[in-house]
């Protein structure tokens, strides 16, 4: 039988694009790689599932850069709320526990899939697991499309197979291959959202300590604008937590270029330089910071404060107005803006998205059609357009998705 759609990929925007378009009575086959439908869904954000946020929509697509207006049509298409909806109409109930992020209640993916999965048994939708795609054709008005031991032919097709982050979910790339395979251009894609590493190894000695509101800005002049703010963490031989996880996406594809990424790391709440040397001042007028680290440890954790002290040559038992004017000036420096170089990361195996992907020129952002190929849908990670943490690129997964779904002529 010719299906009305076929959808290649069983993530959070394929399923849904699916539902959309079963709902209006169009006849769909799903291919999944996977022996399971869902399984990076499953794994999204540590099992929790962050589906969405609170944001207005403005506010939502700013964070995804300048990129970001592509969104419009998807997130009025299926808003926020829009989302939230849906998903109580089919059994999951959504809370907001920090005002922010907003999770299924009892934050556990699997009551989402769950969902999915009964839907599309309602719905008398066909699902074929562990059904790899090698090829998709177009011959007239239909499309072939190939996996190893079987064709099947389709009026529509939604490519919805996420990007390459978390390979061992499934994300190896598929959409980029067949995209091209029928005329569309690809932006490189690389790894975002991970931890990342640096040629300072002194952090390996601080990586008991998280800490709070920090600022990581690029130090390359033509970059200078780059910046993120968040919780850090030290590593073993590196730097992760939300501000990293974010600000990755950035660097990733600066790494490729540069080999290696100067930053600078702002710890201290936003205090510039002449704030924390009077609030030092300050301090040292009480009379009970009698030593430089006692000093240094009332704004950063002990850990951190011995490794900057050193870094700036001080010593630590010795008081603030003992160390030389030189010192004084590197160790206020190096608090406030702290150098680090950022030479790696784990690549595509540990990275929660993918940054790149299909050119969204080449992409209707009205209908997730592309503008190559008629009949040929988009949706998620598989474009070039990702987002930072907090439920941002799941509500574009579900919006893209369902706007594809609704297959405009």
């Amino acid at each position: 039988m010719i299906k009305d759609l076929i959808v290649v990929g069983a993530g959070a925007c394929g399923l849904m694009g699916a539902i959309v378009a079963a709902r209006d009575k169009k006849r769909v086959l799903i291919l999944e790689k996977m022996p399971k439908v869902g399984v990076k869904l499953k794994a999204t954000g540590g099992g929790r599932c962050n589906l969405t946020n609170s944001l207005d929509a403005d506010s939502f697509m700013q964070s995804f850069g300048k990129s970001g207006r592509f969104m419009s049509s998807a997130l009025e298409f299926l808003s926020s709320k829009g989302l939230r909806e849906f998903f109580a109409k089919i059994g999951v109930e959504t809370d907001m526990p920090d005002g922010f992020r907003i999770f299924p209640v009892g934050h556990n993916s699997q009551t989402v899939l769950d969902a999915l999965n009964s839907e599309i048994r309602r719905l008398d939708i066909e699902v074929k697991c562990s059904c790899e795609v090698s090829k998709i054709s177009k011959e007239s008005d239909q499309f072939i499309v190939s996996s190893k031991n079987q064709e099947y032919i389709a009026k529509n097709i939604l490519l919805a197979t996420g990007g390459m982050g978390y390979p061992k979910l499934g994300s190896t790339g598929d959409g980029y291959r067949l995209a091209k395979m029928v005329g569309h251009t690809i932006k490189e894609p690389h790894p975002a959202m991970m931890p990342l590493k640096t040629k300072e190894n002194w952090v390996a000695n601080c990586r008991a300590d998280t800490i709070a509101n920090v600022t990581i800005e690029v130090d390359i002049k033509k970059y200078k604008k780059l910046k993120a703010t968040g919780d850090l963490i030290f590593t073993k031989d590196g730097i992760r937590g939300p501000v990293v996880l974010d600000f990755s996406r950035e660097i990733t594809p600066l790494l490729a270029k540069y080999k290696e990424v100067p930053i600078v790391v702002k710890l201290t709440n936003f205090l510039h330089y002449d704030e924390l040397y009077r609030d030092f001042k300050n301090k040292l007028s009480s009379g009970e910071f009698r030593t430089l680290l006692e000093l240094v440890k009332s704004v950063l954790p002990q850990s951190v404060a011995v490794e900057l002290i050193l870094l700036s040559g001080g010593r630590l038992d010795v008081p603030f107005s003992k160390q030389s004017g030189i010192i004084r000036d590197s160790l206020i420096k190096n608090i406030v803006q702290t150098p680090l170089t950022i030479v790696g990361d784990n690549g595509f195996d540990m990275a929660m998205i993918t940054r790149g992907g299909i050119n969204l020129k080449e992409v209707d952002s009205k209908s997730m059609q592309s503008r190559v190929v008629k009949n040929l849908y988009f949706c998620g990670e598989l474009l070039d357009l990702d987002g930072p943490c907090g439920g941002y690129n799941l509500q574009w997964a579900f919006s893209s998705g369902a706007l594809a779904g609704k297959l405009h002529p």
